[in-house]
């Protein structure tokens, strides 16, 4: 899954990981990605990544950012 390998290495605790997790995991039920292996899924998970790194702790709002990002 593209959430954890871009994770390694990051300074994220276990209950950073989980929140990061669900809001991936649920950005992509969204967006109804299924195939893991789709380019998008890196893109999304990146912005996750990235929006966490702000401060944002909510998984919910995690997850709305990366989609409104890319205009769905």
């Amino acid at each position: 899954m593209a959430i954890y390998r871009l994770m390694q290495g990051a300074a994220f605790g276990p209950e950073e990981i989980e929140r990061l997790a669900a809001a991936y995991e649920a950005a992509l039920e969204m967006l109804h990605l299924a195939n893991r292996t789709d380019p998008v899924t890196e893109v999304i998970a990146k912005r996750v990544i990235e929006v966490a790194q702000t401060g944002v702790t909510d998984p919910a709002e995690i997850c709305a950012e990366p989609i409104k990002n890319i205009g769905v």
